[in-house]
């Protein structure tokens, strides 16, 4: 059993984490803090959590006990830095949900998110925690992925791992729902700026590019990429489209036995027969995937919820293999992992 530590547990993250941690089996304690809402009640915060989760008070990021065996960081971009290397100089796990420590180079972050690195030597200790492909055991930092990333990734990897001198270019399309900006408001996130629209955002300087780009180079990728982001009228989820063009055709149950390989035993990848629809995702855990491969052009389509999947559901599941959990737990129950792992033994 294990305590735990919520850092920024009051944002659309942090309610996950909550909620995940509740019905963790091996969670003991869960203490929650944050800034501007230190010293309100939880059920005053999220009122869905009454009668469900204890109405514990938000502790003050500023008094942050030391006592737990983990530390969830789910604060802004560039607010990570000194609180997560406090708790790594005194030898405490850290999983960062923020974007603080997923680019490897410390010279990309002032361009990508506007602002110097100051710890550089923890760039070298932390890992990138793409919990369904990557093995984290042994680490005490990891960096959780962004959503987009999460999405883009599961798709490509497994192609661009096999295949990366067959490649001639990859290009990924992915949409978003207003949640993946936050909880603050902004004026484009407003209701009647979305309803019945679709626009794309940040073209060719998204911040989750560069992430994007550094794993497929860990493939031995490093050609022609682009990625496009879009925001449509929905609260959550992520729906990406990735095209790779090979230089040469590749028969298409090589590559689908490339995916079946690579995610089997993966219970939160699901390989689908058709494109996946957004709304078989919302709300759990699971990464949706579909491959549909056209001589030497390969389409792979995956939904996700882009706060669970994208961020506290996968979150979780690095934690449980940090500290050797069962991956589902409190992600799914029992009766719903026999019938998922039922069904995967049947396919």
């Amino acid at each position: 059993m294990i305590s735990v530590g919520i850092i920024g547990g009051t944002g659309y993250t942090g309610k996950h984490l909550v909620k995940f941690c509740s019905n963790h089996q091996q969670v003991a304690e869960m203490n929650i803090y944050a800034n501007s809402t230190a010293g309100e009640f939880l059920h005053d915060i999220f009122p869905e959590f009454s009668g469900v989760i204890d109405n514990d008070r938000i502790q003050s990021a500023d008094q942050l006990s030391y006592d737990h065996d983990l530390y969830f960081v789910s604060l802004p971009h560039g607010s990570s830095l000194d609180i997560i290397n406090d708790l790594i100089s005194k030898g405490k796990k850290v999983i960062d949900l923020g974007g603080d420590f997923r680019l490897n180079n410390p010279e990309l972050y002032n361009e990508w998110y506007g602002f110097e690195h100051r710890y550089k030597e923890l760039l070298n200790k932390k890992h990138y925690g793409l919990a369904d492909l990557y093995n984290i055991n042994g680490y005490h930092l990891i960096s959780n992925p962004g959503c987009y990333p999460t999405a883009a990734l599961l798709s490509l990897l497994p192609v661009v791992c096999s295949y990366s001198s067959k490649i001639a270019s990859v290009s990924v399309n992915s949409y978003s729902g207003s949640s993946g900006a936050g909880k603050s408001p902004k004026q484009h996130l407003l209701l009647s700026e979305l309803y019945s629209n679709v626009k794309a955002y940040n073209v060719g300087k998204h911040r989750h590019q560069p992430e994007i780009q550094q794993e497929l180079a860990r493939c031995e990728y490093e050609g022609p990429f682009s990625f496009v982001t879009h925001l449509f009228p929905v609260d959550v989820g992520i729906y990406s489209t990735s095209i790779v063009h090979l230089k040469e055709s590749v028969p298409e149950e090589e590559i689908r036995q490339t995916y079946y390989e690579n995610y089997l035993g993966k219970i939160f990848v699901r390989l689908r027969n058709v494109p996946p629809e957004l709304k078989w995702v919302i709300g759990t855990n699971f990464c949706d995937i579909n491959i549909t491969v056209n001589g030497s052009i390969i389409i792979i389509t995956a939904a996700i919820d882009n706060l669970i999947k994208g961020a506290s559901g996968q979150a979780v599941q690095n934690m449980n293999m940090m500290f050797g959990f069962k991956p589902s737990e409190g992600l799914i129950t029992e009766s719903q992992l026999e019938k998922l792992e039922l069904k995967l033994g049947e396919g």
